[in-house]
Protein backbone atom coordinates (compact mmCIF):
# COMPACT_ATOMS: atom_id res chain seq x y z
CA UNK A 1 0.00 0.00 0.00
CA UNK A 2 1.20 3.16 -0.83
CA UNK A 3 4.81 4.53 -1.02
CA UNK A 4 7.97 3.50 1.48
CA UNK A 5 8.08 6.52 3.73
CA UNK A 6 4.32 6.56 4.13
CA UNK A 7 4.30 3.09 5.39
CA UNK A 8 7.97 3.97 7.52
CA UNK A 9 6.01 7.13 8.97
CA UNK A 10 3.22 4.88 10.34
CA UNK A 11 0.51 7.15 11.22
CA UNK A 12 -1.64 6.02 8.45
CA UNK A 13 -1.35 2.54 9.32
CA UNK A 14 -2.28 3.61 12.61
CA UNK A 15 -5.45 5.26 11.27
CA UNK A 16 -6.58 2.72 8.99
CA UNK A 17 -5.97 0.53 12.07
CA UNK A 18 -7.89 2.47 14.10
CA UNK A 19 -10.71 -0.13 15.17
CA UNK A 20 -8.54 -2.85 15.82
CA UNK A 21 -6.44 -1.00 17.81
CA UNK A 22 -9.43 0.46 19.53
CA UNK A 23 -10.82 -3.09 20.36
CA UNK A 24 -7.29 -4.30 21.83
CA UNK A 25 -7.23 -0.95 24.00
CA UNK A 26 -10.99 -1.35 25.39
CA UNK A 27 -9.74 -4.22 26.88
CA UNK A 28 -6.92 -2.69 27.89
CA UNK A 29 -8.44 0.07 29.64
CA UNK A 30 -11.25 -2.24 31.21
CA UNK A 31 -14.43 -1.08 29.00
CA UNK A 32 -17.25 -2.93 28.82
CA UNK A 33 -17.40 -5.60 25.98
CA UNK A 34 -20.57 -3.56 24.88
CA UNK A 35 -18.22 -0.56 24.62
CA UNK A 36 -15.62 -2.41 22.79
CA UNK A 37 -17.79 -3.37 19.87
CA UNK A 38 -19.81 -0.32 20.30
CA UNK A 39 -16.09 1.36 19.32
CA UNK A 40 -15.08 -1.11 16.73
CA UNK A 41 -18.51 -0.71 14.84
CA UNK A 42 -18.47 3.06 14.96
CA UNK A 43 -15.12 3.84 13.80
CA UNK A 44 -16.44 1.87 10.89
CA UNK A 45 -17.84 5.15 8.88
CA UNK A 46 -14.92 5.66 7.03
CA UNK A 47 -14.13 2.45 5.25
CA UNK A 48 -11.55 0.43 5.13
CA UNK A 49 -9.87 -2.04 7.27
CA UNK A 50 -11.37 0.08 10.76
CA UNK A 51 -14.86 -0.60 9.20
CA UNK A 52 -14.68 -4.23 10.33
CA UNK A 53 -15.65 -5.27 14.13
CA UNK A 54 -13.23 -6.61 16.17
CA UNK A 55 -12.46 -9.61 16.52
CA UNK A 56 -13.43 -9.75 12.90
CA UNK A 57 -15.33 -13.08 12.16
CA UNK A 58 -13.19 -14.75 8.44
CA UNK A 59 -15.35 -16.96 6.74
CA UNK A 60 -12.63 -19.44 5.67
CA UNK A 61 -13.18 -20.80 2.59
CA UNK A 62 -16.40 -19.91 2.90
CA UNK A 63 -18.44 -21.81 5.40
CA UNK A 64 -16.46 -24.99 4.82
CA UNK A 65 -17.50 -26.70 8.00
CA UNK A 66 -20.89 -27.16 6.02
CA UNK A 67 -20.12 -26.44 1.99
CA UNK A 68 -17.37 -27.90 -0.04
CA UNK A 69 -14.44 -25.45 0.27
CA UNK A 70 -14.27 -22.57 -2.31
CA UNK A 71 -17.62 -22.52 -3.78
CA UNK A 72 -20.33 -19.84 -4.55
CA UNK A 73 -22.83 -22.21 -2.10
CA UNK A 74 -19.89 -21.77 0.83
CA UNK A 75 -19.48 -18.35 0.30
CA UNK A 76 -22.88 -17.34 0.38
CA UNK A 77 -23.30 -19.59 3.35
CA UNK A 78 -20.80 -17.54 5.57
CA UNK A 79 -22.34 -14.19 4.61
CA UNK A 80 -25.98 -16.06 5.87
CA UNK A 81 -24.16 -17.43 8.71
CA UNK A 82 -22.57 -13.42 9.65
CA UNK A 83 -19.21 -13.74 8.47
CA UNK A 84 -17.64 -10.10 8.30
CA UNK A 85 -15.49 -11.13 5.57
CA UNK A 86 -15.50 -14.37 3.39
CA UNK A 87 -11.98 -15.83 2.31
CA UNK A 88 -13.04 -16.15 -1.51
CA UNK A 89 -10.48 -17.64 -2.55
CA UNK A 90 -7.23 -19.00 -2.65
CA UNK A 91 -5.89 -17.82 -5.90
CA UNK A 92 -4.32 -20.16 -8.24
CA UNK A 93 -4.54 -19.97 -12.44
CA UNK A 94 -5.23 -21.79 -15.33
CA UNK A 95 -3.39 -23.21 -18.75
CA UNK A 96 -4.82 -19.81 -20.24
CA UNK A 97 -3.85 -17.62 -17.29
CA UNK A 98 -6.93 -17.48 -15.85
CA UNK A 99 -7.31 -17.07 -11.81
CA UNK A 100 -9.60 -19.98 -10.01
CA UNK A 101 -10.87 -20.64 -6.42
CA UNK A 102 -9.00 -23.79 -5.04
CA UNK A 103 -7.30 -24.39 -1.72
CA UNK A 104 -4.42 -26.02 -4.23
CA UNK A 105 -3.48 -26.10 -7.56
CA UNK A 106 -3.47 -30.12 -7.39
CA UNK A 107 -7.53 -30.81 -7.27
CA UNK A 108 -7.82 -34.22 -6.93
CA UNK A 109 -8.84 -34.22 -3.48
CA UNK A 110 -11.08 -30.95 -4.37
CA UNK A 111 -12.99 -32.03 -7.47
CA UNK A 112 -14.64 -34.79 -9.39
CA UNK A 113 -12.09 -35.01 -12.12
CA UNK A 114 -10.99 -38.98 -11.12
CA UNK A 115 -14.40 -39.35 -12.39
CA UNK A 116 -13.70 -37.66 -15.84
CA UNK A 117 -11.74 -40.14 -18.40
CA UNK A 118 -11.22 -37.88 -20.94
CA UNK A 119 -8.61 -36.11 -18.36
CA UNK A 120 -7.15 -39.57 -16.89
CA UNK A 121 -3.69 -38.32 -18.87
CA UNK A 122 -3.25 -35.43 -17.34
CA UNK A 123 -2.21 -37.17 -13.88
CA UNK A 124 0.76 -36.60 -13.06
CA UNK A 125 3.35 -36.05 -10.79
CA UNK A 126 5.09 -32.47 -9.56
CA UNK A 127 6.78 -31.01 -7.33
CA UNK A 128 5.21 -28.34 -5.89
CA UNK A 129 7.36 -26.02 -2.75
CA UNK A 130 9.61 -29.06 -2.54
CA UNK A 131 7.21 -31.39 -1.73
CA UNK A 132 6.27 -34.42 -4.58
CA UNK A 133 2.83 -33.85 -5.40
CA UNK A 134 0.59 -36.74 -7.35
CA UNK A 135 -2.35 -35.38 -9.06
CA UNK A 136 -4.40 -33.09 -11.61
CA UNK A 137 -3.33 -29.26 -11.88
CA UNK A 138 -4.97 -26.27 -12.38
CA UNK A 139 -2.43 -25.01 -14.76
CA UNK A 140 -2.70 -28.08 -17.09
CA UNK A 141 -6.23 -27.51 -17.84
CA UNK A 142 -7.62 -24.74 -19.63
CA UNK A 143 -11.00 -22.65 -17.67
CA UNK A 144 -12.82 -24.14 -20.02
CA UNK A 145 -11.86 -27.48 -19.29
CA UNK A 146 -11.98 -26.71 -15.45
CA UNK A 147 -15.45 -25.60 -15.79
CA UNK A 148 -16.48 -29.17 -16.84
CA UNK A 149 -15.94 -30.47 -13.22
CA UNK A 150 -17.79 -29.89 -10.03
CA UNK A 151 -16.36 -29.32 -6.48
CA UNK A 152 -16.30 -32.17 -3.92
CA UNK A 153 -15.61 -32.33 0.31
CA UNK A 154 -12.26 -32.07 0.92
CA UNK A 155 -12.31 -33.85 4.27
CA UNK A 156 -15.13 -36.39 4.14
CA UNK A 157 -14.12 -38.10 7.07
CA UNK A 158 -14.13 -35.06 9.51
CA UNK A 159 -17.32 -34.02 7.27
CA UNK A 160 -19.23 -36.83 6.07
CA UNK A 161 -22.14 -34.23 5.88
CA UNK A 162 -20.84 -31.95 3.44
CA UNK A 163 -20.62 -34.58 0.86
CA UNK A 164 -24.34 -34.38 0.28
CA UNK A 165 -23.15 -31.45 -2.08
CA UNK A 166 -20.69 -33.14 -4.13
CA UNK A 167 -21.06 -31.80 -7.30
CA UNK A 168 -23.46 -28.94 -7.03
CA UNK A 169 -20.99 -26.45 -7.82
CA UNK A 170 -18.56 -25.76 -9.82
CA UNK A 171 -14.77 -23.98 -9.56
CA UNK A 172 -15.13 -19.95 -9.58
CA UNK A 173 -13.21 -17.75 -11.30
CA UNK A 174 -11.84 -14.91 -9.60
CA UNK A 175 -13.30 -12.55 -11.75
CA UNK A 176 -16.78 -14.28 -10.69
CA UNK A 177 -16.02 -13.62 -7.16
CA UNK A 178 -15.86 -9.93 -7.64
CA UNK A 179 -18.85 -10.02 -9.72
CA UNK A 180 -20.45 -11.59 -6.24
CA UNK A 181 -19.24 -9.44 -4.06
CA UNK A 182 -20.60 -6.57 -5.93
CA UNK A 183 -23.91 -8.44 -6.17
CA UNK A 184 -23.97 -9.74 -2.64
CA UNK A 185 -23.65 -5.47 -1.49
CA UNK A 186 -26.09 -4.87 -3.29
CA UNK A 187 -28.77 -7.40 -2.48
CA UNK A 188 -27.61 -7.41 1.59
CA UNK A 189 -27.32 -3.48 1.88
CA UNK A 190 -23.80 -3.70 3.33
CA UNK A 191 -20.07 -4.12 2.15
CA UNK A 192 -19.35 -7.74 1.69
CA UNK A 193 -15.40 -7.98 2.02
CA UNK A 194 -13.51 -10.95 0.75
CA UNK A 195 -10.34 -11.86 1.61
CA UNK A 196 -7.94 -13.82 -1.59
CA UNK A 197 -5.16 -15.28 -1.20
CA UNK A 198 -1.99 -15.93 -3.65
CA UNK A 199 -1.30 -19.88 -3.84
CA UNK A 200 2.62 -21.23 -4.67
CA UNK A 201 3.29 -17.52 -5.95
CA UNK A 202 7.04 -18.31 -6.42
CA UNK A 203 6.07 -22.07 -8.18
CA UNK A 204 3.72 -20.51 -10.59
CA UNK A 205 5.91 -17.33 -11.72
CA UNK A 206 8.29 -20.24 -12.58
CA UNK A 207 6.23 -21.41 -14.96
CA UNK A 208 4.94 -17.72 -16.55
CA UNK A 209 2.08 -18.00 -14.53
CA UNK A 210 2.76 -15.22 -11.99
CA UNK A 211 -0.38 -14.28 -9.89
CA UNK A 212 0.54 -10.68 -8.72
CA UNK A 213 0.13 -8.97 -12.21
CA UNK A 214 -3.62 -10.75 -12.86
CA UNK A 215 -5.09 -10.45 -9.43
CA UNK A 216 -4.22 -6.70 -9.64
CA UNK A 217 -5.08 -6.50 -13.41
CA UNK A 218 -8.67 -7.79 -12.14
CA UNK A 219 -9.13 -5.78 -9.14
CA UNK A 220 -8.33 -2.16 -11.17
CA UNK A 221 -10.13 -3.21 -13.66
CA UNK A 222 -13.38 -3.64 -10.75
CA UNK A 223 -12.14 -0.28 -8.95
CA UNK A 224 -11.05 -2.55 -5.97
CA UNK A 225 -7.42 -1.85 -5.81
CA UNK A 226 -7.64 0.88 -3.32
CA UNK A 227 -7.15 1.84 0.29
CA UNK A 228 -10.21 1.65 1.47
CA UNK A 229 -11.59 -1.53 -1.13
CA UNK A 230 -12.89 -4.34 0.19
CA UNK A 231 -10.33 -7.01 -0.56
CA UNK A 232 -7.74 -8.14 1.78
CA UNK A 233 -4.69 -9.55 -0.07
CA UNK A 234 -2.94 -12.13 1.53
CA UNK A 235 -0.08 -15.29 0.79
CA UNK A 236 2.42 -17.39 2.80
CA UNK A 237 5.29 -15.76 0.50
CA UNK A 238 6.60 -12.43 2.09
CA UNK A 239 8.08 -11.19 -1.07
CA UNK A 240 4.20 -11.83 -2.99
CA UNK A 241 2.82 -9.42 -0.61
CA UNK A 242 5.44 -7.03 -1.88
CA UNK A 243 5.00 -7.39 -5.02
CA UNK A 244 1.50 -6.32 -4.26
CA UNK A 245 2.81 -3.47 -2.40
CA UNK A 246 4.06 -2.21 -5.55
CA UNK A 247 0.89 -2.69 -7.55
CA UNK A 248 -2.16 -2.36 -5.20
CA UNK A 249 -2.78 0.07 -2.17
CA UNK A 250 -5.29 -2.55 -0.73
CA UNK A 251 -4.69 -4.08 2.97
CA UNK A 252 -1.77 -6.97 3.04
CA UNK A 253 -1.20 -9.45 5.35
CA UNK A 254 1.39 -11.66 5.47
CA UNK A 255 0.59 -15.27 6.18
CA UNK A 256 3.14 -17.47 8.74
CA UNK A 257 2.93 -21.16 9.39
CA UNK A 258 4.72 -22.91 11.89
CA UNK A 259 7.81 -20.94 13.71
CA UNK A 260 10.07 -23.57 12.33
CA UNK A 261 9.07 -23.28 8.75
CA UNK A 262 10.63 -21.49 6.05
CA UNK A 263 8.60 -19.49 3.71
CA UNK A 264 8.82 -21.09 0.11
CA UNK A 265 10.40 -18.03 -1.48
CA UNK A 266 12.79 -17.71 0.79
CA UNK A 267 14.02 -21.29 0.28
CA UNK A 268 14.37 -20.93 -3.09
CA UNK A 269 16.31 -17.35 -2.95
CA UNK A 270 17.98 -18.67 -0.11
CA UNK A 271 17.34 -16.46 2.45
CA UNK A 272 17.78 -18.80 5.50
CA UNK A 273 15.47 -16.96 7.42
CA UNK A 274 12.23 -19.11 9.55
CA UNK A 275 9.06 -17.59 10.54
CA UNK A 276 10.44 -17.63 14.10
CA UNK A 277 12.67 -14.64 12.83
CA UNK A 278 9.95 -13.17 11.31
CA UNK A 279 7.70 -12.37 14.56
CA UNK A 280 10.78 -11.22 16.18
CA UNK A 281 10.36 -7.40 17.22
CA UNK A 282 12.63 -6.68 14.25
CA UNK A 283 10.67 -9.15 11.93
CA UNK A 284 7.37 -7.57 12.53
CA UNK A 285 8.87 -3.78 12.00
CA UNK A 286 10.05 -5.07 8.39
CA UNK A 287 6.69 -6.70 7.38
CA UNK A 288 4.61 -3.50 8.77
CA UNK A 289 7.00 -1.56 6.30
CA UNK A 290 4.93 -3.30 3.89
CA UNK A 291 1.90 -4.95 5.51
CA UNK A 292 -0.78 -4.09 7.04
CA UNK A 293 -1.48 -7.19 8.74
CA UNK A 294 -0.40 -10.72 9.76
CA UNK A 295 -2.06 -14.46 9.60
CA UNK A 296 -0.33 -16.26 11.96
CA UNK A 297 -1.51 -20.31 12.94
CA UNK A 298 -2.98 -20.06 16.25
CA UNK A 299 0.05 -22.07 17.65
CA UNK A 300 2.06 -18.68 17.54
CA UNK A 301 -0.39 -16.79 19.46
CA UNK A 302 -0.63 -19.90 22.09
CA UNK A 303 2.07 -22.26 21.85
CA UNK A 304 0.85 -26.11 22.42
CA UNK A 305 2.09 -29.04 24.32
CA UNK A 306 3.36 -32.22 23.44
CA UNK A 307 0.05 -33.81 24.15
CA UNK A 308 -1.86 -31.15 21.91
CA UNK A 309 -3.16 -28.81 24.77
CA UNK A 310 -2.94 -25.30 24.94
CA UNK A 311 0.89 -23.94 27.00
CA UNK A 312 1.72 -20.59 26.87
CA UNK A 313 0.54 -17.27 25.49
CA UNK A 314 2.83 -15.60 23.30
CA UNK A 315 3.89 -12.27 23.02
CA UNK A 316 3.20 -11.93 19.46
CA UNK A 317 -0.50 -9.81 19.65
CA UNK A 318 1.59 -7.61 21.46
CA UNK A 319 4.38 -7.15 19.32
CA UNK A 320 2.18 -7.16 16.13
CA UNK A 321 0.39 -4.18 17.91
CA UNK A 322 3.17 -2.16 19.22
CA UNK A 323 3.90 -1.66 15.44
CA UNK A 324 0.69 -1.49 13.96
CA UNK A 325 -0.18 -4.35 12.58
CA UNK A 326 -3.42 -6.48 12.82
CA UNK A 327 -3.46 -10.49 13.68
CA UNK A 328 -5.58 -12.38 11.71
CA UNK A 329 -4.97 -16.25 13.06
CA UNK A 330 -5.99 -19.39 11.62
CA UNK A 331 -8.15 -22.29 11.79
CA UNK A 332 -11.03 -22.12 14.54
CA UNK A 333 -12.96 -25.14 13.76
CA UNK A 334 -15.38 -26.92 15.74
CA UNK A 335 -14.14 -30.47 15.29
CA UNK A 336 -12.95 -32.68 17.63
CA UNK A 337 -9.23 -33.05 15.71
CA UNK A 338 -8.78 -29.71 15.09
CA UNK A 339 -9.36 -28.00 18.69
CA UNK A 340 -6.91 -27.85 21.13
CA UNK A 341 -6.64 -31.18 23.10
CA UNK A 342 -8.33 -29.83 26.37
CA UNK A 343 -11.58 -28.91 24.47
CA UNK A 344 -12.25 -32.07 22.78
CA UNK A 345 -15.18 -33.79 23.72
CA UNK A 346 -15.75 -37.53 23.52
CA UNK A 347 -13.31 -39.53 20.60
CA UNK A 348 -15.57 -39.27 17.05
CA UNK A 349 -13.07 -37.27 14.64
CA UNK A 350 -16.73 -35.72 13.05
CA UNK A 351 -18.04 -34.55 16.43
CA UNK A 352 -17.93 -31.08 17.85
CA UNK A 353 -15.42 -30.32 20.97
CA UNK A 354 -16.26 -27.46 22.94
CA UNK A 355 -15.51 -24.71 20.14
CA UNK A 356 -16.93 -21.85 22.54
CA UNK A 357 -14.50 -22.57 25.19
CA UNK A 358 -11.81 -22.30 22.25
CA UNK A 359 -12.59 -19.17 20.61
CA UNK A 360 -12.93 -17.42 24.10
CA UNK A 361 -9.38 -18.71 25.04
CA UNK A 362 -7.47 -17.25 21.85
CA UNK A 363 -10.17 -14.01 21.70
CA UNK A 364 -8.60 -13.13 24.76
CA UNK A 365 -5.23 -12.67 23.86
CA UNK A 366 -5.94 -9.56 22.16
CA UNK A 367 -6.15 -11.02 18.33
CA UNK A 368 -8.30 -8.71 15.58
CA UNK A 369 -10.12 -11.27 14.18
CA UNK A 370 -10.04 -15.15 13.13
CA UNK A 371 -10.32 -17.40 10.00
CA UNK A 372 -13.05 -20.23 11.24
CA UNK A 373 -14.65 -22.76 8.83
CA UNK A 374 -17.62 -22.42 11.12
CA UNK A 375 -18.59 -18.37 11.07
CA UNK A 376 -21.79 -18.70 12.87
CA UNK A 377 -19.84 -20.36 16.23
CA UNK A 378 -17.72 -17.36 15.66
CA UNK A 379 -20.23 -14.60 15.70
CA UNK A 380 -22.00 -16.24 18.60
CA UNK A 381 -18.29 -16.72 20.30
CA UNK A 382 -17.36 -13.03 19.54
CA UNK A 383 -20.82 -11.91 20.97
CA UNK A 384 -20.25 -13.54 24.32
CA UNK A 385 -16.87 -12.65 24.61
CA UNK A 386 -17.62 -8.58 23.83
CA UNK A 387 -20.77 -8.49 26.13
CA UNK A 388 -19.26 -11.08 28.75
Amino acid sequence: MGSQDEHTDGTGRRALLGAAMFGAGGAVLGLSGTARAAGAQSAGHGGGLKSLPVPTVIGHRGASGYRPEHTFGSYQLALDLGADVVEAGDLVPTRDGHLVCRHEPEIGGTTNVADHPEFADRRTTKVLDGVSTTGWFTEDFTLAELKTLRAIERIPANRPHNTLYNGRWSIPTFEEVLNWQDEQTRKRGKQVWIYPETKHPTYFRALGLGLEERVAKLLRRHGKDKRNSPVILQSFEPTSIQRLNKLVDNPLVVLLSAANTRPWDFVEKGDPRTVADLITPKGLREIAGYAQGIGPTLDLVITKKADGSLDKETTLVADAHKVGLVLHPYTMRNENPFLPAEYRRGADADAYGDAFGAFKRYFATGIDGVFTDNADTGVLARADFVNG
